[in-house]
């Protein structure tokens, strides 16, 4: 998709009905804040573990991702757990994390494309993430922090890519309605869990 080109329907559908849930949940992750320390970096990705875990595995087992954009590539699921290793947690404690039982809803392509936005939205803001963590934390990918740079170099491109997924779908206003409505729904169970295991500011 060029710079200039117009942005599809959905794309800014998704945008505008997202950003002001983006933005309040991103003031209270304590990424930027001074109380960031280790022992609260490794309880925040261990809340992240317990959200993607059921997520992702929701999403596979659905199979609603329409043919075209490879899921397989963008788990994350493994890449936590060796974060979660890295920072001191064996398997067996990692299995026994607690798991999110309320999540959105994904009864359709368009909703498992909401709720898809809202994750590779998160991984592209990881680059911003990943460079605090280095400066506050001293950890990089292999002590940590692997998560908040999962795709690496291709972060940009796969981006481009979901982006141009996107665009390609000829969605109608019933199903454009339900791919937002997935996507709110990530951002509110995504917020209500972190604020249940008391890692938000």
């Amino acid at each position: 998709m060029s710079p200039a080109a117009p942005l599809s329907s959905l794309i800014q559908a998704l945008r505008t009905e997202t950003a002001e849930m983006h933005v309040a949940l991103e003031k209270r992750l304590p990424f930027f804040s001074e109380q960031l320390d280790l022992d609260l970096y490794r309880r925040l990705m261990a809340a992240y573990y317990g959200f993607y875990q059921p997520l992702e595995q929701r999403l596979h087992v659905l199979a609603l991702i329409p043919a075209g954009l490879d899921q397989s590539l963008r788990i994350k699921l493994p890449v936590l757990r060796g974060d979660l290793k890295a920072l001191g947690l064996d398997e067996t404690a990692i299995d026994a994390l607690p798991v999110c039982q309320a999540l959105p809803r994904i009864d359709s392509r368009a909703a498992a494309l909401g709720v898809s936005y809202v994750l590779e939205g998160a991984t592209l803001g990881g680059q911003i993430l990943r460079r605090r963590v280095a400066g506050q934390l001293g950890l990089d990918a292999t002590s940590g922090a692997a998560f908040l740079n999962v795709y690496g170099e291709l972060t940009g491109r796969r981006w481009k890519d979901f982006l141009q997924y996107l665009d390609d779908r000829n969605l109608g206003e019933a199903q454009t309605f339900e791919a937002t409505c997935a996507a709110k729904a990530t951002f509110t169970y995504f917020e209500h869990w972190l604020d249940s295991q008391e890692v938000l500011l």
